[in-house]
């Protein structure tokens, strides 16, 4: 048994889309047109076969949650980069919006920023 795919509700999969891609440079897998909403995945240069599928948060449990971890500061997920550093002026440059600088917890390195599509996501270095 292995992970193959996890999701995470976003607020619009299109503006979803062009954050996941365009600016944190991950690859589109999936873009499959089910009527009102998508089979949209994308995945990462590092990630093997592991694929983020990006939700609709149509369902109404699914918008209450998504708006109380987010009001509450709780990342929805998290991503792994080998220089936090790098990556954190790399979007920064980019206009993501970060809720502060790099910070070290007992040797994990963790920035937390704003997906714009309804979630904090934490970057995690080990």
């Amino acid at each position: 048994m292995d992970i193959k795919l996890v999701g995470i509700s976003v607020d619009d999969q299109s503006r979803a889309l062009a954050f996941y891609t365009e600016i944190l440079g991950f690859h589109k897998v999936h873009d499959i047109d089910l009527g009102e909403f998508r089979w949209l995945t994308v995945t990462s240069k590092g990630s093997g076969e592991t694929q983020l599928s990006l939700e609709p948060n149509a369902h109404p449990a699914a918008k209450v949650f998504q708006a109380a971890i987010y009001t509450d500061g709780i990342p929805a997920t998290a991503f792994h980069s080998d220089d936090i550093h790098q990556e954190w002026k790399r979007l920064t440059e980019k206009g993501v919006s970060f809720k502060g600088e790099p910070t070290q917890y007992d040797g994990v390195w963790i920035a937390t920023f704003d997906d714009t599509c309804g979630n904090w996501i934490q970057l995690i270095q080990e």
